[in-house]
């Protein structure tokens, strides 16, 4: 059963999509990234990329975030995530977008972005360069990825952090320029 780790919302059960390749971020994983974001949690505004039923964006809003932003291809993990969203009592702006164009919609910028693609998408480099370019990233912003893969920073990027659960690797993707695109 998935749950919120910590925070207001601490204990609460999450409902899941249960279909093929769907893998939520286990407990664990969860608990430990959270830990490392902690300082950046309170009044930050994220944006969940590949949210599925939203449990990271849930989490964060759950710890102090003042925004979340969910966008999923998937119209049943989306009906998921507005179900865990309703049973909170949160509210969230939910797209049901390619990630690409949800990129292109977004405005502003986020101090946390969460992306965690089907482990089968090899779109790294492409989303970071697209946060990039349009400026989507607050200067102090972080961008967690997951992947089964070794991930490599691209130009203007660097990994501040880098974690492994089982199979699942987390990396902590800043720019190295400050911000700037």
């Amino acid at each position: 059963m998935m749950r919120i780790i910590a925070g207001k919302h601490r204990g609460r059960p999450l409902a899941q999509f249960r279909g093929e390749g769907v893998r939520p971020t286990s407990d664990r994983a969860k608990e430990s990234l959270f830990q490392i974001l902690s300082a950046r949690l309170p009044g930050a505004r994220v944006l969940d990329l590949f949210c599925g039923s939203g449990a990271l964006g849930l989490e964060s809003l759950s710890r102090g975030a003042r925004e979340a932003v969910f966008n999923d291809i998937s119209r049943d993990s989306l009906a998921i995530c507005k179900k865990n969203l309703a049973a909170l009592g949160e509210h969230g702006t939910v797209y049901n977008l390619d990630f690409r164009a949800c990129l292109a919609r977004a405005e502003g910028t986020f101090d946390i972005v969460f992306a965690d693609p089907p482990y089968a998408m090899d779109v790294c480099a492409e989303t970071l360069a697209l946060i990039a370019r349009r400026g989507l990233l607050d200067a102090e912003g972080v961008v967690v990825w997951e992947s089964e893969r070794e991930e490599r920073a691209p130009a203007g990027w660097q990994i501040a952090d880098r974690r492994s659960y089982g199979r699942a690797k987390v990396f902590f993707f800043v720019r190295a320029d400050g911000g700037q695109a």
